[in-house]
């Protein structure tokens, strides 16, 4: 029943023309289900944890190289 909660709302969104960040992904399994639900985009420990802005611009620049 959640899933269908949750897909209801994904589409409701998209109908409004927003899109859906779903907050709090933990596993690849919740991953998995929203992606089929059409959400937008994801973010939550499976990501990556919480970080100060400075980690997080010495992360990006890492990665850019």
């Amino acid at each position: 029943m959640d899933e269908q909660i949750v897909a209801a709302l994904v589409r409701l969104a998209h109908t409004l023309g927003l899109t859906v960040t779903a907050e709090g992904v933990e596993s690849e399994l919740q991953a998995g289900l929203l992606r089929a639900t059409g959400c937008d985009s994801a973010q939550g420990w499976l990501y990556g944890r919480a970080a100060e802005a400075a980690e997080i611009d010495k992360l990006l620049a890492r990665r850019t190289r």
